[in-house]
């Protein structure tokens, strides 16, 4: 090879380490500092390959709670890899920039870039321009190992106020919670104008999942403590209950039920669009037979619903069929949202 190629080769792969650098440090400036919900490929690709190798896993699980179990590492075992990605990316990057300023060989360079990245690496061949690069990799390495650090306690705080409501609402449901034992509690009184507070809190629990869980993705992963809890059940008992209340009861619809409807179907539609979905490529027959069969067991809830609320002697509308079929418009504007989440973060088994 006579020098004048292995310089372009050399300026050439220099600059794609550097591209590689900039990039790496973008994403991570994305994905925790940056206060938008963006999607930055490498994290996709870091949390896509281990969840893989977890689905892999839990399909083999005999049951539920290995599966919940199984899935309970999913979300800390990728947060951990993601600055172990960043980190080789970068050192990687590295390598190419200390070839093409002068160092002999890409072993020789490999070596400078993660003794710099990794401690503080120093080195007398390439000369002063070498050593600068080697001191910004080291700052670079303590700042994307700093910048995970400094915001798990934020993860770690905006999890344990979800799971709060988490616990609340099923102390409120029951354990097998339904929407229609939630409205019985709520109407233990006779009197859905005193609730106005649960509701505003609830509106508020949804504002600040849409907020954070777009922000910040991967805290949509991090399950429950206990393994029959889940936040997208929850999310779904409370707009099925403010559902059921516009749908089935004779009161009056309040303002703040309405807009902790509105936040929640905000909430899961906005996080349905950022996780996004593959296409549905089932034969149309097939589809329009699922479809069918859930409608059938949503109606069948629905019965059971309006059954319990009038063994409670909550005040219902005179119509069953309407009430359903007004029911069923509302649950449109965020069942895709619901059933796309549940599956994707696996949800326990529900019992209607």
């Amino acid at each position: 090879m006579n020098d004048t190629v292995e310089l372009a080769i050399r300026i050439a792969t220099g600059v794609a380490g550097g591209w590689l650098v900039i990039t790496t440090v973008s994403g991570a400036i994305r994905s925790f500092v940056l206060p938008r919900n963006e999607t930055v490929r490498l994290n996709y690709f870091v949390f896509s390959g281990i969840r893989a190798i977890f689905d892999w896993s839990a399909r083999r699980a005999s049951n539920f709670a290995r599966r919940d179990r199984i899935m309970a590492h999913y979300a800390p075992v990728a947060l951990v890899a993601l600055p172990i990605g960043w980190l080789a990316l970068v050192g990687l990057g590295y390598t190419g920039i200390y070839w093409a300023l002068g160092v002999d060989n890409l072993t020789k360079s490999y070596e400078l870039s993660g003794s710099s990245l990794l401690t503080l690496g120093t080195t007398s061949e390439g000369g002063f321009a070498v050593n600068v690069f080697s001191y910004s990799e080291a700052t670079l390495g303590l700042l994307l190992l700093t910048l995970l650090i400094s915001y798990l306690p934020t993860i770690s705080q905006v999890f344990s106020k979800r799971e709060v409501v988490v616990t609340q609402v099923e102390l409120r449901a029951g354990e097998v919670g339904t929407a229609a034992s939630l409205l019985r509690w709520l109407g233990h009184d006779g009197n859905f104008e005193n609730d106005d507070a649960q509701w505003l809190a609830w509106e508020q629990w949804f504002v600040e999942i849409d907020e954070s869980h777009t922000s910040l993705p991967v805290l949509v992963f991090f399950r429950s403590p206990q393994a029959g809890r889940s936040w997208v059940l929850t999310a779904g008992l409370l707009l099925d209950a403010a559902n059921l209340l516009f749908s089935t009861l004779a009161v009056p619809r309040s303002r703040q039920v309405v807009l902790c409807f509105e936040a929640g179907v905000l909430a899961l539609n906005r996080l349905h669009r950022f996780f996004g979905h593959k296409a549905d490529t089932q034969p149309a027959e097939l589809r329009s037979q699922e479809e069918v069969a859930t409608m059938n067991t949503e109606h069948q809830n629905f019965s059971r619903s309006w059954q319990l609320l009038r063994e409670a002697d909550l005040p219902l509308v005179a119509d069953e069929q309407a009430a359903w079929q007004a029911y069923k418009a509302r649950r449109l504007r965020y069942a895709p949202a619901l059933d796309f989440l549940s599956v994707l973060l696996m949800t326990p088994p529900t019992e209607n």
